[in-house]
């Protein structure tokens, strides 16, 4: 067994507890330190992680675990994204008197989870892995105790998660009890073996599997939770939600389908299209009703999936590579609109409603700019970051013969630029309703310039983010 590729998870898991007694016993007078550790632990990790990227794909544990580029890529990603969550949501939790390290501890045991899914190599992993992010995360959107709308969301959130994961973990079962193998290799030989258009167990097991991933992403027609839960959930969770476990439920989906399926991708072609669609359609449209600016940004979120499947579903490689290259990407800019909102949640006020954009530009010209690059960015303006993701897309659909679903793709794209175009609209068009002052923290402020700069340096010079993506897919898959 080779330890040493599961070093980031093992010293993760040990200053994740390391930080929970230290949460313990230096009680609320010293939270500080464990906001810094939280963010000291996650770096370290990185570092961890980049060091064996490069290196061929290699297996521990008996083949239960990976390293491979796509997973270092991914996990760095991740990891990164975590730590910007943390500096962002400090000045929220301090002002609503939450700041506490259940959120860091609980926040890290996420982290976790995604990581040890990202290196699955086995059914078992992947499934422990989606438990360990999905109980956290119940937990996390369920943090506020005395508020009746987050315990309402954690509580549609836990029951539809719960039955997303058991139609996952049937469907698992089912293809075990064909292949006899929990190993995805051994579940891929048996598949290759196999004509899964004729197999209609195999096709029982795979549209099981295909709607627990449904669920995990948030694409409809399962996104019940997702609007819910967004507008439920205190700010920074939201922000948690739609952003690094994102990434994980795409490296999920590559090892099931694409590791595991690769062919039967007749069959699970097939059944992701109408989620494609679906979540292009229902996403654009249903956004364009919301007045609640963290439902419209869920209603978006559907809609952005909508496009990571269109990638997945060519089953080609540019078309994986532009699908984590837009899965990425779209995480830095949800990140980015997210902290917006929680610069606009003062006093213990929560942001909710569009029309608290209204005059951003006149109480805070910088914020308002910063809004308007993550807002043109989604809506896939050029040249911002989102315009080159949604155009690699298009591409690799277009080049796997979809070329219906690339044109119905732009033209939900153009109406989704409604409603973008709103929220730029109030900001720089509307009187502002109060007349406030908008201050935050030095660091806040530089991270936040340092993800608008992200969003336009991707957008101009793409190629490197491009390249590392291409690379992963080629070694690893």
């Amino acid at each position: 067994m080779n330890f040493a590729l599961a070093t980031p998870e093992m010293f993760l898991l040990a200053a994740t507890c390391f930080i929970l007694l230290l949460d313990v016993f230096l009680g609320e007078k010293c939270r500080t330190i464990g906001y810094i550790a939280a963010l000291g632990a996650l770096l370290t990790t990185v570092f961890l992680v980049v060091s064996s990227y490069g290196a061929d794909k290699t297996e521990a544990f008996n083949g239960m675990f990976v390293s491979d580029n796509m997973s270092v890529v991914l996990k760095t990603s991740v990891l990164l994204i975590v730590m910007g969550i943390f500096v962002y949501a400090r000045p929220y939790l301090i002002d609503r008197k939450i700041f506490k390290g259940e959120f860091y501890s609980l926040s890290l045991f996420a982290t976790l989870g995604m990581l040890i899914m990202i290196s699955a190599n086995t059914m078992l992993v992947i499934y422990l892995g989606l438990e360990l992010l999905s109980l956290s995360l119940y937990a996390l959107v369920a943090f506020r105790r005395d508020d009746g709308r987050g315990s309402e969301a954690a509580m549609k959130y836990f029951v539809l998660g719960a039955i997303a994961s058991g139609m996952l973990l049937y469907g698992m079962s089912i293809l075990y009890g064909l292949s006899g193998s929990i190993d995805l290799k051994g579940v891929a030989s048996y598949v290759a073996s196999q004509d899964i258009m004729s197999n209609l167990v195999l096709l029982f097991g795979l549209t099981f599997i295909i709607v627990g991933l449904g669920f995990k992403f948030g694409v409809a027609p399962f996104h019940m939770w997702v609007p819910d839960v967004y507008q439920g959930s205190p700010t920074p969770i939201t922000m948690f939600l739609g952003s690094a476990p994102k990434l994980a439920a795409f490296a999920m989906t590559m090892r099931l389908l694409v590791s595991g399926m690769e062919f039967g991708s007749m069959g699970w072609q097939q059944m992701l299209i109408p989620l494609a669609v679906l979540s292009l359609v229902v996403g654009n449209i249903a956004a364009i009703a919301q007045t609640n600016i963290k439902r419209m940004l869920a209603y978006s979120t559907i809609s952005h999936m909508g496009f990571v499947l269109l990638g997945i579903l060519g089953a080609s490689e540019p078309g994986y590579s532009a699908a984590m290259f837009y899965v990425i990407t779209y995480a830095i800019t949800a990140l980015g609109g997210f902290a917006i909102i929680i610069i606009l949640s003062h006093s213990g006020v929560e942001a909710e409603n569009l029309d608290d954009l209204r005059g951003l530009n006149d109480r805070h010209p910088w914020y308002a700019f910063m809004m308007l690059l993550f807002m043109f960015s989604m809506a896939g303006v050029p040249p911002l970051v989102g315009f080159y993701a949604k155009l690699a897309i298009l591409q690799s659909v277009v080049q796997a013969g979809f070329v219906w679903l690339a044109v119905l793709a732009v033209v939900m794209s153009v109406v989704g630029a409604f409603y973008y175009l709103r929220a730029v609209k109030l900001m720089y068009f509307d009187k502002p309703i109060q007349d406030e002052l908008l201050r935050m923290g030095t660091g806040f402020n530089a991270l936040l310039t340092t993800n608008g700069f992200l969003v336009i340096a991707l957008g101009l010079f793409p190629g490197f983010l491009m390249a590392l993506c291409v690379e992963a897919i080629r070694v690893s898959l």
